[in-house]
């Protein structure tokens, strides 16, 4: 079962990478680098509080970073526009073949790369392959303090250690939704919902929503002249777009 899961997800990665179901654009100029999206994806997902030493041993567990730049030379240092990074969730995405265990998969149905945590052998082959280094090895079985172990959000899998974690762009409410609304007999409405990043947004920063439909708002904004792709050189075909700051 697993080799024709693999076999059918490269297919569809093959035939068209470029077109996706669900994507995110992202404008840095409305970005004010508070970390929200941060903290909701973490409170949202069932990610581990790792604590200071290990992040200072580069054993952090987020799924989404703010990345910060700077142009200049000391004294005269400025911050650009800030950049929140997660898994670009690429349409032919480096991570995927190299898996021995067919754990990082590419969804027919949302077109999204998933990982698949009960087959996941740690290898961290696709973290290694991953040009964006968005994915996080679990390296122990963490605690939550009380009172947070009665958090846990029942619809994500809680990890144990030894497997890769990465965004799933909320996957757990894209289904809902799609459940939902093939109840009802109609298609998702654009802006019916958002994953936990943009809805935490303050600033509305983050937009999700259908890229396959170009009268979506995130298609619109996608499709900006200042809008761009991370390392769309390599062939990646990712769905996030950038906005750049004006």
């Amino acid at each position: 079962m697993a080799n024709l899961d693999k076999e059918s997800a490269v297919s569809v990665n093959l035939t068209n990478p470029e077109e996706g179901k669900w994507g995110m654009v992202i404008d840095r100029d409305l970005c004010t680098g508070c970390q929200a999206c941060v903290a909701a994806c973490a409170m949202e997902n069932n990610l581990a509080f790792v604590g200071e030493e290990l992040s200072g041993n580069g054993r952090s567990m987020h799924w989404i970073r703010i990345e910060r730049f700077w142009e200049g030379e000391y004294p005269e240092v400025k911050a650009t526009p800030f950049e929140p990074t997660m898994c670009q969730q690429c349409g032919y995405a480096p991570c995927e073949p190299v898996c021995p265990a067919y754990a990082t998969v590419h969804s027919q149905d949302q077109q999204l790369n998933l990982q698949v945590y009960n087959r996941c052998v740690g290898t961290r082959y696709c973290g290694n392959n991953c040009p964006y280094q968005v994915r996080s090895f679990n390296w122990f079985d963490y605690e939550r303090p009380e009172p947070l172990n009665n958090q846990f959000n029942p619809d994500v899998t809680v990890r144990r250690r030894g497997v890769m974690e990465k965004c799933t762009f909320c996957i757990q409410r894209i289904k809902r939704a799609e459940d939902t609304a093939r109840a009802e007999g109609r298609e998702v409405a654009d802006g019916e919902f958002a994953p936990a990043c943009a809805q935490a947004c303050p600033a509305n920063a983050i937009v999700f929503g259908r890229v396959d439909k170009p009268e979506t708002v995130v298609s619109q904004l996608a499709k900006q002249a200042r809008g761009v792709k991370r390392l769309e050189e390599l062939g990646t075909f990712p769905h996030v777009t950038y906005l750049k700051a004006g």
